[in-house]
């Protein structure tokens, strides 16, 4: 696979250097949490999923950078204060806002402040909490941050509210088998992405079908 998942670990043992070092992996390759099946729209705008390829050049300007250079995690930081900045503004006004806060929540995870986009997705999930899309994100929120078994707990949520949700299951086998090494797991949650989602393209099936196939092989995780 072009995108290889990540290897989470605990939040306890993350320094500035780790989260910085999680962020440039992600900036070339983009979240590889859902990479496969995200990309339709929250109602505040773009998956932010969608905005991590550009999150380099942007960081890079914000900061009077050369495009296409490697932002430093400060510069990551400046570049999200600068354009939460008048988001936060309105929601002085407006602390109810789902879709303001899901707005913030993307400008944070844009730019790889995980633990940041998880607060504000969590207060717009408190708003409406059958928001399936948006809590997908912050379970990719808390597992980058370290968090796996948080982001399992929303994941599971998730498909409470939509047993079908094609990125809940996708998620949730990814994280199973690379955050708690459950191949079993994550191929129930894989079977059944493809059970109830017959609708799927041939090439994301293949895909599917294809992490399915190394989850079952000796020693590979």
């Amino acid at each position: 696979m072009a995108n290889e998942p990540i290897q989470p670990t605990t939040a306890s043992v993350w320094g500035t250097k780790q989260v910085y070092a999680m962020a440039v992996i992600c900036l070339v390759v983009g979240l590889a949490i859902g990479y496969l099946f995200r990309g339709s729209q929250s109602p505040a705008g773009p998956a932010p999923s969608a905005a991590n390829s550009q999150a380099g050049d942007q960081a890079s300007a914000a900061v009077g950078g050369m495009p296409g250079q490697m932002p430093t995690f400060e510069q990551m930081k400046q570049m999200a204060a600068k354009k939460a900045e008048p988001l936060l503004e309105k929601l002085k006004n407006d602390p109810k806002n789902s879709d303001l806060l899901i707005q913030i929540g993307n400008v944070y995870i844009s730019t790889h402040q995980f633990k940041e986009a998880a607060s504000y997705y969590d207060k717009s999930l408190q708003i409406d909490p059958k928001n399936v899309a948006i809590r997908t994100e912050m379970a990719s929120c808390l597992y980058y941050n370290g968090d796996v078994d948080g982001a399992i707990r929303e994941l599971q949520q998730s498909l409470r509210y939509d047993p079908k949700d094609a990125d809940s299951l996708f998620d949730l086998g990814m994280i199973k088998w690379q955050g708690k090494q459950d191949s079993k797991g994550a191929l129930a949650a894989w079977q059944e992405l493809l059970k109830s989602n017959p609708q799927l393209s041939p090439d994301r099936k293949a895909q599917v079908e294809k992490l399915m196939a190394d989850a079952q092989m000796p020693g590979k995780s």
